[in-house]
């Protein structure tokens, strides 16, 4: 046999071998579970659906569940009652933001760089929408603390940054162990 056809064959086996044992050793390393999320993610898990997105009718409960509680810790007087009810209203999401979506034969008649300007302009048009709903929760949130007592502010001010926030002792990203939404391990 010629020298360089021998090569050529021991090489062709070489590669076949190799790929062979590639393709035998591509299990999955850990089995995930149906909702994508980590064996360890304990209450806020059992809480989250499909795509780790919390059922509405369970986040309204939740969320229900967190003004009475904080309404009771504040121990809100019939004074306050009037700022009370315009704070929890402005504190309720929104049903959903609309935002205008891109007419799909419109983009298709424009160039890439058009395209580009046309979603940056409707993602700026997004964007303010979404800024304007957080600046009138700021606002209510501003206006309900003027009429809180000293020791209200205070309860306000411990709840607003532990349940509010999401931030606080060991958590945020950058603390010792791992991060959820509540902080927890």
């Amino acid at each position: 046999m010629q020298p360089f056809l021998k090569s050529l064959l021991v090489t062709g086996l070489i590669a076949t071998a190799g790929f062979a044992s590639y393709a035998q050793n591509t299990t999955p390393s850990a089995p995930q579970n149906p909702a994508g999320q980590t064996a360890d993610a304990g209450e806020r898990g059992s809480r989250m659906g499909k795509m780790g997105r919390m059922d509405p009718e369970k986040r309204k409960a939740m969320m229900a569940k967190r003004i009475e509680a904080l309404k009771a810790k504040l121990k809100i007087t019939t004074a306050q009652e009037g700022a009370w009810t315009a704070f929890t209203a402005a504190m309720q999401p929104p049903e959903k933001m609309e935002h205008k979506r891109p007419d799909r034969a419109e983009m298709e008649k424009l160039t890439t760089p058009e395209r580009i300007d046309k979603m940056r302009e409707l993602r700026k048009q997004h964007m303010g929408d979404m800024h304007a709903a957080m600046d009138k929760r700021e606002d209510a949130i501003k206006a309900f603390y003027a009429v809180l007592t000293p020791e209200q502010q205070k309860v306000f001010d411990a709840e607003h940054a532990r349940m509010g926030m999401h931030h606080g002792e060991k958590r945020g990203m950058h603390g010792d162990g791992g991060w959820n939404q509540r902080g927890q391990k």
